[in-house]
């Protein structure tokens, strides 16, 4: 439930109050006009209603949805946080966030399906970011829509940030910087992209942990690797691992957009950290976690 208390007079009526104090968008304000969700003073009332000071505005943002769609399956969750308007996990690399033709039954969002449905909770999947099959981290979950829209609103003016680390290929000479390259989709691919002059704006930051040789197996030859955090400004497709081999460096393991790796077996990018303000306590939240063992395995 969303309250506001009028103590401005800016505000000639509800409506306003929903706009501009709430930030909630024509179309969930439709929905919850439609279930008479808006309450004035304990009361259902229209939108469009003048109100006085003193009274008080409530949203009743809570609705029994269900994601007819996505089968449950009982399966390992490892859950980061939650609490009435959240769920933060932690998604293994090797399933997709979303279910498809090839992964109906084994997406994180099944898992999630299935807590939910454990809990008692009829609440929609609405995963708010979303990460590659083969990219490990944290991943959010809106438990309604008013809480996702808010949270794609950060996302979209970096309220909302981001942050992942990977080992790419060779050895960085430079400690940090700034990857300024535009990306769209590669022409005859529905799954590659690539840097292109007429794409859309995506900009990457990066700081060098750390450069490295690793031994590899049965030889005497060493390959050079480097760890490497990034940060995101833009949230294009794949950006990290476009802008990783745009520079020459591209994601150990990262078959799509370098090669394969005996060190590896899929592209070693983890989202290990994300900040955001909370939409409903706008409390600052921050949340960091380790590696998953194949990682690590290489850097140690």
């Amino acid at each position: 439930m969303l309250s506001y208390t009028v103590t401005d007079s800016k505000y000639s009526n509800i409506k306003e109050i929903a706009k501009d104090y709430f930030q909630i968008s024509d179309r969930f304000l439709a929905k919850l006009k439609k279930n008479n969700r808006v309450i004035l003073n304990g009361n259902s009332e229209y939108i469009n209603h003048k109100v006085s000071l003193g009274d008080i505005i409530s949203f009743d943002i809570d609705f029994d949805e269900e994601s007819e769609n996505i089968v449950p399956i009982e399966s390992k969750l490892e859950i980061i946080f939650e609490d009435s308007y959240l769920l933060i996990v932690n998604k293994p690399s090797g399933i997709p966030v979303h279910p498809s033709m090839s992964h109906y039954e084994d997406s994180l969002s099944n898992r999630v399906k299935y807590y939910f449905n454990s809990t008692n909770l009829k609440r929609k999947i609405r995963p708010v970011n979303r990460l590659d099959k083969d990219t490990s981290g944290i991943v959010i979950f809106a438990k309604n829509e008013y809480v996702q829209e808010i949270l794609i609103k950060e996302m979209k003016s970096n309220v909302f940030t981001k942050e992942y680390i990977a080992i790419l290929t060779g050895n960085l000479d430079s400690t940090s910087g700034k990857i300024s390259a535009p990306i769209s989709r590669k022409e005859g691919s529905i799954i590659e992209r690539e840097v292109n002059i007429n794409g859309s704006k995506s900009i990457t930051y990066y700081e060098v942990v750390k450069n490295f040789k690793v031994q590899i197996k049965y030889s005497d030859l060493f390959e050079e690797l480097c760890v490497v955090k990034f940060k995101l400004e833009t949230g294009r497709t794949h950006q990290i691992r476009v802008h990783s081999k745009h520079i020459g460096h591209p994601i150990l393991g990262d078959t799509l957009y370098g090669n394969s790796s005996k060190l590896i077996s899929r592209q070693a990018l983890h989202a290990y950290k994300i900040s955001f303000i909370h939409p409903i306590k706008k409390d600052f939240m921050s949340f960091e976690i380790d590696l998953p063992t194949d990682i690590k395995q290489v850097l140690y």
